[in-house]
């Protein structure tokens, strides 16, 4: 087992942030969580279905309509759980209880087409009982399946971006990315300190707003944007 390399993000600020890629742990954790979820979602819509319009789990003479209301969304339940949840919140929620999240290999959060290429490589990775995907987490430096490797992606854990000043939380992150996340925290630390135009200046192209906002208005929009 090697040492799991960290992942240092420049920072317009000049403060690299450290990501902590998450391990081999961290990843089976999140994934067996989510086995159980999606397993449970597919056959809960499998026999809720099947008894709705079949009055029976077992169809004796499967035609048409069980195989499109009832086989086909147990199907897509199950295989397109993680790319659905991944591209509508950010992870699922094996990956939220396992305190760990998927991140670009700039520290970005990844795009769909990202997200899309690490799950349907995740056929890939699952073949021989996952043991494709297991070898590739182990060799890797960065811990990564070959989804990851395909998509640049990375699992990190929650508990980073770890820099000298930073105040982050999650939601922050997710909104603005991690290098105008930790501008927009240091901005409000700095607040009091800086020239009222550069702090005023600064706020307005973090909010994208052009709109002649008080001093005090604007201060609170950031706070409301990091919150």
């Amino acid at each position: 087992m090697h040492a799991i390399d960290d992942l240092y993000v420049p920072s317009i600020t000049g403060v690299d942030l450290q990501l902590r890629i998450a391990s081999l742990g961290g990843r089976s954790y999140a994934f067996v969580i989510d086995w159980h979820i999606r397993t449970v979602a597919a056959l809960a819509w499998y026999m809720a279905s099947a008894s709705i319009v079949y009055q029976e789990l077992v169809v004796p003479k499967p035609d048409a309509t069980f195989y499109f209301v009832v086989v086909a969304p147990t199907t897509a339940i199950y295989f397109l759980y993680h790319l659905v949840l991944e591209v509508a919140t950010g992870r699922t929620p094996g990956k939220r209880i396992a305190g760990v999240r998927i991140v670009s290999v700039d520290g970005q959060p990844p795009g769909v087409g990202a997200l899309a290429i690490r799950n349907v490589l995740r056929i890939l990775d699952s073949l021989l009982f996952y043991s494709v995907g297991l070898i590739s987490v182990l060799v890797t430096r960065q811990s990564v399946r070959i989804g990851d490797i395909a998509a640049g992606t990375l699992l990190v854990y929650d508990d980073d971006p770890k820099t000298d000043t930073g105040r982050f939380n999650e939601q922050a992150v997710a909104r603005l990315g991690l290098e105008r996340a930790e501008l927009a925290h240091e901005l409000l630390d700095r607040w009091k300190a800086l020239e009222p135009e550069r702090r005023q200046a600064l706020a307005r192209k973090l909010l994208d707003d052009g709109s002649e906002r008080s001093d005090y208005a604007l201060h609170e929009a950031l706070k409301e944007l990091v919150r």
